[in-house]
């Protein structure tokens, strides 16, 4: 089966929110009535089907239902938490009376409390989040052989399979606090991915591609998935090493991401009250090139992190991260927040949707203008230093001679310091890999230490 199926299951999710919001609003009441000054309650149920087959034989089928309760008290400043998967009444009571008990043993602390009243969300609009899947098992291995098949299928040199898999998931969540504010979300998930081994003995290479996304018709054909699966397994054949020297490096959009990621690291609250931040004090500071910009949109429909609160019941907004190159603000929420004597930037539990903006094409059109550099498509290791910015990761991908790729290269160390790397940004194309809620293209770094065994 190649085809898949539309969904022809009752959607009984706003009949399950509706639960979870009376489950949460009675716990907050009740630790009022043990006294707490503030509290906070959030619900959440989960339940998922994943399948993995490999060299077309059934390896897993995995069904999965997921359900949790979490319940926060202040007492002043003084917090406590506690948590179950029991939904029967005694067992949410001592939930609460143990976040309680908890409360009363613990320091003040003068950053503790829930998010200021005033910064609640007041509009939740519909985010296009919520697309169920009645996947079956049986289709799921359909689903899962066939993309195996057709990458096994595509090229000769694939002499095995790491195996192929398709996975789908539904969340439920309820946020509630005792400002009054009581939030839903319901969001869903689905995968498709196989990796594939081509060569033999000393000269296997292993490679691979998924498509994942909220909808199901926002997948990747399955068969299209397992043939791209080769095509990038076969590529790695017979890579080479580099000499050791100086080389500018473009990261494939799959892994420009990463550099994202570094910077949210650094400019997150945890990281810099604690002061383990190479970009401790520097809002208002130009790190990257006068052309670069990140925005955060988190109302973006079916975006894959959309939301119209956080995590603490702050209204998001549309903000710049960075703009003209320049850091506009940090990503905190109100504990971090406080402990730097600033405000929430409604980031509580993570960024939403981050844009980078483009200035080039695509990672064809950045490789055409190089003489000589490193096409990076995988990172390996965790080399970064938070507090220094300095960078080593082990890299493989394919080395640019005249703007063509020439040939694969693997056994590569990539180094630098991620200040000087963000200034060498020389171009960021418009490929998004839209697998992520990082949207950013491949990204040109005009000069890093590239290490290697010749």
């Amino acid at each position: 089966m190649n085809a898949i199926t539309p969904d022809l299951r009752r959607d009984d999710s706003l009949e399950r929110l509706e639960r979870l919001s009376e489950t949460a609003q009675r716990l907050l009441a009740r630790a009022r009535e043990l006294g707490a000054s503030q509290a906070e309650v959030s619900c959440s149920e989960d339940r998922g089907l994943d399948v993995n087959v490999r060299l077309g034989a059934v390896e897993t089928v995995e069904a999965t239902r997921d359900r949790g309760i979490g319940v926060t008290v202040y007492f002043g400043q003084r917090k406590g938490s506690a948590s179950t998967a029991d939904l029967h009444e005694s067992s949410l009571e001592a939930t609460v009376a143990q976040a309680c008990a908890i409360a009363r043993y613990t320091e003040d602390d003068v950053a503790a409390g829930l998010a200021d009243a005033a910064l609640m969300a007041r509009e939740l609009p519909e985010l296009d989040r919520w697309h169920p899947w009645s996947l079956e098992a049986e289709e799921a291995i359909e689903l899962a052989l066939a993309c195996e098949a057709a990458g096994r299928e595509a090229d000769p040199r694939v002499a095995n399979s790491d195996g192929a898999s398709v996975g789908s998931s539904e969340s439920l969540s309820v946020y509630a606090n005792s400002h009054g504010f009581v939030g839903r979300e319901r969001s869903t998930h689905h995968s498709i991915g196989c990796a594939l081994i081509a060569g033999h003995g000393d000269g296997m290479q292993r490679d691979g591609w998924y498509s994942s996304a909220l909808a199901r018709e926002d997948l990747e054909h399955p068969a299209a998935i397992g043939r791209r699966a080769a095509e990038r397994t076969v590529a790695r054949l017979q890579p080479r090493s580099l000499p050791t020297g100086e080389l500018p490096v473009l990261f494939a959009p799959e892994m420009a991401r990463s550099l994202v990621g570094h910077l949210l690291g650094a400019v997150s609250g945890g990281a810099l009250y604690r002061r383990a931040s190479f970009l401790l004090d520097s809002v208002g500071s130009r790190l990257f090139p006068d052309w670069f910009a990140i925005d955060e949109r988190p109302h973006l429909r079916r975006g894959l992190r959309s939301a119209a609160f956080d995590g603490e019941g702050v209204a998001t907004r549309d903000a710049p991260l960075v703009r003209d190159g320049v850091l506009q603000r940090y990503v905190l929420g109100s504990y971090s927040a406080r402990k730097l004597g600033l405000q929430t930037t409604a980031n509580a539990g993570g960024v939403h949707n981050l844009q980078v903006a483009a200035n080039a094409e695509d990672l064809a059109s950045i490789a055409a203008g190089i003489p000589r550099g490193l096409l990076v498509t995988e990172l390996m290791g965790n080399g970064v230093n938070p507090v220094t910015g300095d960078y080593s990761r082990g890299a493989g991908g394919f080395w640019i001679e005249n703007g063509e790729i020439a040939y694969p290269v693997d056994e590569v160390t990539i180094a630098g310091n991620l200040r000087e790397m963000f200034q060498c940004i020389e171009a960021v194309g418009r490929d998004i890999d839209v697998r992520s809620h990082l949207h950013i293209g491949a990204v040109l770094v005009g000069r890093m230490t590239v290490a290697g065994n010749d």
